[in-house]
């Protein structure tokens, strides 16, 4: 068992994705995706890099999250955000097309990709078995 983590380190994973979602597309025209649709004078190399950055850190989350929680434990993490978000819509704390729920949306995503880098270690906690990759340690 890792004693050393924390419900910080989840919230600093959370806080990691969350660059990565909104860095990649966000509603305010700050992002890779309007920096590419509106490339202007800007320097091809330098979108290049920055696009890699981008799949890089991407496919970072990507893979440890399938890892982690595999395809049905991300399909029940997004189903049950989702239900909240229906919810919310069904009091009409938000409407479909407004940019608060692309906001929601956003944050969504970034929540499932921190839950799943975090999965394996709150597993270990809550049932005190160890991951297969974790034996050599």
């Amino acid at each position: 068992m890792n004693p050393a983590f924390k419900l910080s380190g989840v919230f600093v994973r959370f806080i990691a994705s969350t660059c990565l979602v909104f860095a990649t597309f966000n509603p305010s025209g700050y992002s890779y995706y309007h920096w590419v649709v509106n490339k202007g004078d800007s320097s091809l190399p330098l979108l290049l890099i920055a696009g890699i950055a981008l799949v890089i850190g991407w496919l970072i989350f990507l893979r440890a999250t399938m890892r982690s929680l595999g395809v049905i434990g991300v399909s029940l993490v997004v189903a049950l955000l989702a239900c909240f978000v229906w919810l919310a819509i069904d009091f009409n704390l938000v409407s479909l097309g407004s940019q608060v729920f692309v906001y929601i949306v956003l944050v969504i995503c970034a929540f499932v990709l921190a839950i799943g880098m975090s999965w394996s270690h709150i597993r270990r906690r809550i049932s005190g078995q160890a991951d297969v990759d974790d034996v050599d340690q």
